[in-house]
């Protein structure tokens, strides 16, 4: 399957960003999205995961503000984030996995400015 993310952008400090992960195929057969991010000079963070079953886990910086979602009929992801700061800032990746295989989207840039 590949992943193509899009969505991001350079936004002011408290606004919002809704990033979106379209897959080339049906993601029913992953269990699990992710969305991960990269800031400058860091290693890359996992920032959110659903199931499919609609469970969801976050870091805790984001906790109360980023919202993950899928829509399985459109084989597709998305990441509301609300309340942005300029933490936020990285290159954002979704991300799934099935058995021993990875696949990564290419990234979409998300700047926040103070």
């Amino acid at each position: 399957v590949q992943l193509q993310a899009s969505g991001g952008g350079l936004v002011q400090a408290g606004k919002s960003l809704r990033l979106s992960c379209e897959a080339s195929g049906s993601i029913v057969r992953f269990n699990y999205m992710d969305w991960y991010r990269q800031a400058p000079g860091k290693q890359r963070e996992l920032v959110a995961v659903i199931t499919n079953y609609g469970t969801t886990n976050y870091v805790d910086s984001v906790k109360g503000r980023f919202t993950i979602s899928r829509d399985n009929a459109k084989n597709t992801v998305y990441l509301q984030m609300n309340s942005l700061k300029p933490d936020d800032t990285g290159v954002y990746y979704c991300h799934t996995r099935r058995s021993s295989s990875e696949y990564w989207g290419q990234g979409t840039q998300v700047t926040v400015s103070s």
